[in-house]
This record gives structure tokens, sequence and C-alpha cells, in this order.
């Protein structure tokens, strides 16, 4: 209100070179349109939601927003001035000459001016008059000066207890380099790391580039491990497009997984996007190292409602701790629900309530030599389970329904795979209005279970590595990385479709054991040794993506496939064979466990096992 005051009367000073006489004359005329000034004035700042802006984090869109509400406002007020009260202005203004038109223009500069000053001033005071007190942090060095630093330096400039200090960016685009950045400058190429480093005392070096693949990663965390520095962050892979924020609390410690298998994937997040946001979504298997970061990418994304349902509540305690920090304002959005998919009342229930639009099945067991010792348990949850949620999905309208598969489930030689694989089959023949497809990939690296996290707890008690077989591969991928190809496959795939991630070339498990010595700074063989403990069983050596009857096509994407001529068996086969598997579960025999393998190859989901 002091803001509008002060600019309609200093308008009129402005406008008669400051001459108080003439402004006299005009002031029962101020006096008279003050109050509609205001009225007008916070009612347009009201609808345009000027006062839902928060000073601290005002930006480029909130100054358009006050100049679109100022333009909005005069424009009520010309209308208002010389249309509603043209004689009234004419009487006020002591000559009987109209309004000064020039007195709205004047006015509108001058509202914007302070009005944009006094919202500027906190951001101001936070990141340009209190950066002294920045230099109290830990002397850091951020690699990459593009969006994701500006926006990091940014976050980092608004610390009121400020972790690190900047002294400055490396990159190598030579067009960069000199530049400034909030007023920190870029000093020189990434393979300048050591210099700096020493130059400049660095005791955090934190990784600004969403892009670089495990090569780049690797000789960046070798220059800096190799300079003393063991306090080395890596912003997330950015989820969405490049608006999104970079937080402080989002920056991750580089881990193993991202110098052994990172890799440089683009994405087309404008259509997953536009696929994802504001539906109605179901990730089942939400608790599991996949189905967490499905939901943490669909976070970003926005859904209207995200329903978490998985039968582990520590894991499911877990991720809501995790997305509660990270996106607080979806909490009242998302739900979090403890159930088994094979409890076909629970899966029901979910639907019922929900009414999801799309469906994400990542529940599964998945450990091969642990399956072939259950295979009860693998029928009940990878095939029953993945068949109740399949049906319940296409009678409650689901719109697409994404099962995530394995390489294990070609040609299948245990039962893990040949569950797998039976669950392909099961959405393969029930596409239909609902779209069902299947997306299937190789190893995840530090996944519950997986070779990584063993290795590295083996490493830490000092070893030595176990490794299957000196020949053993196996196609590997970062957890991120998996899963937003999965989010565009997505998108891809249509109804009945099997689609398979391009996880780049296999790495030997023995190459895999003896790199993660090295990287720890020890070597193979000598400080740590690697022991050959022979295949598991219904272990391969080599897991491939497709058989030899299976034809592949190219989709849109480098890294997505499609494959033709997937299917191996007709509806009513799935049918029989799910009645048999349920028969032979629900009978008192002691011999369950060759009746399910016997069913499983009479149907061709199982082969023979590896030798």
């Amino acid at each position: 209100m002091l803001i509008i005051a002060a600019s309609f009367y200093l308008s009129f000073y402005i406008r008669f070179d400051f001459s108080i006489d003439t402004v006299d004359k005009y002031l029962q005329l101020i006096l008279f349109f003050l109050p509609i000034f205001m009225i007008v004035k916070i009612s347009t700042f009201y609808v345009f939601r000027i006062y839902s802006i928060t000073w601290r984090y005002v930006g480029l869109n909130d100054l358009c927003k006050i100049v679109n509400a100022l333009i909005t406002a005069e424009m009520v007020l010309i209308g208002v001035i010389y249309y509603m009260f043209l004689t009234e202005t004419q009487r006020l203004s002591g000559s009987g000459t109209m309004f000064p038109r020039s007195i709205i223009v004047i006015d509108w500069i001058l509202s914007l001016f302070f009005m944009s000053a006094i919202r500027i001033s906190k951001r101001l005071y936070h990141e340009i008059l209190s950066r002294k007190r920045s230099k109290e942090g830990k002397n850091t060095i951020i690699i990459g000066a593009g969006n994701s630093a500006e926006m990091l330096v940014r976050e980092i400039s608004r610390q009121l207890v400020p972790e690190f200090n900047v002294i400055g960016f490396l990159d190598d685009d030579p067009n960069k380099i000199g530049a400034y950045v909030h007023s920190i400058k870029v000093l020189g190429k990434i393979e300048k790391l050591r210099d700096f480093i020493y130059k400049h005392n660095i005791a955090v070096v934190i990784i600004a580039i969403t892009n670089l693949d495990y090569g780049a990663l690797k000789k960046i965390y070798e220059m800096s491990r190799g300079s003393g520095i063991k306090n080395i962050k890596i912003t997330p892979m950015m989820h969405g497009d490049n608006n999104v924020n970079i937080a402080i609390n989002s920056l991750e410690d580089l881990k193993i997984e991202d110098l052994i298998g990172r890799q440089v994937i683009k994405l087309d997040y404008g259509k997953i996007k536009d696929f994802l946001s504001d539906n109605r979504i179901v990730v089942f298997g939400a608790g599991g190292s996949i189905g967490s970061e499905v939901a943490s990418q669909l976070c970003a994304l926005k859904p209207s409602h995200l329903v978490l349902f998985d039968m582990d509540e520590t894991a499911m305690f877990n991720i809501e701790h995790k997305l509660s920090k990270h996106y607080p304002a979806l909490k009242q959005n998302i739900s979090y629900v403890i159930g088994n998919i094979t409890d076909i009342r629970r899966v029901e229930e979910v639907f019922t309530q929900y009414r999801p639009d799309k469906v994400f099945h990542a529940a599964a067991y998945k450990h091969v030599p642990m399956m072939e010792h259950n295979p009860t348990e693998a029928i009940k949850v990878n095939v029953l389970g993945t068949h109740n949620i399949a049906t319940c999905s296409e009678r409650y309208g689901v719109k697409k329904f994404i099962m995530l598969s394995t390489d294990k489930a070609v040609n299948p030689s245990g039962i893990m795979g040949a569950t797998k694989r039976a669950a392909e089959e099961i959405c393969r023949v029930l596409a239909g209005a609902t779209s069902f497809i299947s997306v299937r990939f190789g190893n995840v690296l530090g996944s519950r279970g997986s070779v990584l996290p063993l290795m590295l707890e083996q490493l830490r008690k000092g070893g030595p590595l176990t490794v299957t077989h000196r020949d053993m591969e196996r196609y590997f991928m970062t957890i991120p990385e998996a899963v937003s190809l999965v989010l565009q496959a997505s998108v891809i795939g249509q109804s009945g479709d099997i689609m398979i991630l391009d996880m780049g070339k296999p790495v030997k498990i023995l190459e895999l054991a003896e790199e993660l010595i090295r990287l720890h700074g020890m070597t193979p063989y000598k400080d740590i040794d690697i022991e050959f403990i022979g295949l598991r069983p219904a272990e391969k050596l080599r897991e491939e993506l497709y058989t030899s009857v299976e034809k592949i096509t190219r989709t849109s994407h480098e890294k997505i496939l499609t494959i033709m001529n997937a299917g191996v068996s007709t509806k009513p086969e799935i049918q029989d064979m799910l009645g048999q598997l349920r028969e032979t579960l629900e009978s008192s025999g002691t011999h369950k466990d060759m009746e399910i393998r016997n069913i499983l190859r009479k149907y061709h989901m199982l082969g023979d096992s590896p030798q």
C-alpha cells in the first residue's frame, strides 16, 4: 500500500518536473483516486498470486508475473479513470483538463521498480551481501559450469551456515574458461584438476555434469583421489527436464557403480512428462532397488497421485522418509500400501480405491539360486502375483501396464528365469484395451543382493573376492539409468510389446572384481586375492537379451529395442498352465517342485539346466 501511494504521488512530481505548486493543484484528484488505485492494484496482485512469491527465491518468472499484473492493473485504471470518472477528473484537476495520461505510464514504471526491488532485496542480501560468510565452508571446486553448476552455486549462496566455499569451476568448453558464474571464475579445463586442488587447498570436488560416462568419471575420480581428496560428490541424474532444481541435499557421494556402469543416455523428457504427469500411478514392488528408483523418478514428473505397494514395511518406511525429504510438496499425493501381490483381495482393494491410469510392476523374487530351492514361492509371486495385478489392471481400465522383466527370461534354464518368461507371456496374451508391455534388461549395479554389494562387503573384510567362473559375463547398468530407460520404453512401447534395453557390452565379472580392487587403491592378487567358486544352480556363463527366434527392431530411441515374434503360447495355453500350477500348489503332494518344473517345461517356459 505504501508503494502504491508513493508511486502514484511521485508520478505527478516527475510529470510536472518536480514543481510542488503544480502538484498541489492536483492534490484533490490524487486523494480521490488513491483508494481506487489501491483497490484495483491489490485485487489484481491477489488474482496474479503476487503475494505467494517467496522473496528469498524470487526469479525471472516471478518478475514477469509482476510485470503482467501491473500492466493489467494499469489497463483497468485507464478504464476506470477515463470512462467511469471522466467528468470528475476534469472537476478535480482544478483547471478542467483531463487526467494526465502520462501518469499511468510513470506510475507503472515506478510501481514495477519498487515492487521488484523489495522482492529482490532478500535474495540480494543472502546471495551477495552475505557472501563473505561462505568462506567459512570447505574449499570446493565444481566440475562443469553449466545449468546444474549454476543452480548448485545459487543454493550454496543461500545457506545460512555454509558447507562449501566454492573456489572456482573447471570446464572443457573453451568459451566458458575465464568467464564468471555468480562472481565465481571458471578457472580452466578439467584435466588441470590436480593443479588447482594443490593450488587452492581443495577439500571437496563436486561433479555437476549429468551426462558424463563412466570413463570421464573415472579420470576425475583418479585425479581427485590421487591428490588426496576423499570427499567427491556428484549431482544426481536429472529426472525430468533441465529446469529441475539442484539442491544441496540431493548431492550424492560418487559411487563405485557410477565409475563402472554409468552411461551417457539421452531421453525425451518432454514425451515422458506428457505421458506420466497428472496420472494416477501404482508401483508394485516399490520397496525394492528398482521399484524405489521408479517411484523417485515418477515423483519428479509430478503425477496426480502415486501409490507405492510393497510387502516390506521397513523398505516402505525408508522410501517414505526419502520422498518426504526430496519431494515435500507431493506428500499429500503419495500413498504407501503394505500388501502382497499374491493376495488378490488386497490387490483389488488398491485398484478399487485409487483407479490407476498406469501401473508399474516391479515386484518379483529375483535371486536365481534361491529360487531354484524354492520354486513354489517363485510361482506364487512371479507368475500368479503378476496374473493378479494384470487381470485387475484389465478389469479396472488401466491404460498401460509396464512389467519389469529380466534377461534371465531368455532361454531360461532355471526357475527364476522361467517364472519371468511366464510373466512376460501373461502380459502378452492379455494385451488389448489395456496396453501391456514388458521391459527386459540385465543386471543393475548396486541393487540389493547383486554382485557389487557382495564384493564391496568382501573387500571391507579384507577379501578374498569370490567369482563363480573366470569367463562369466553380465550386462550392467546403474539403477537410475536403467529406470530412466524403462520410463522411456513405457512411452514408446505398444500393447503386447517386449522391449529390451541396450546395456552396452557385457562385462566380465573377473574384470569387475579386479577394477573394484584397483579403485580402492590396491593391487589384485597381491593386496586382495580373487577366488573362483564355481557356477551356482541354474546359473549361466553368459546372459542373452533375446533368443535366436526373436527378431529385434529399432525404436525411436537408440538404446531401446522391440522384440518381434516373442510369443510362445496362446491365451488358452496360458490359462491351462496357470490352472495346473494352482492345482499343484494347493495339492498336498511331496513332489511339488518336480511337478512345477514339468509344467513349466510342458509350456516351453523352462529349458534344460546349464552344464
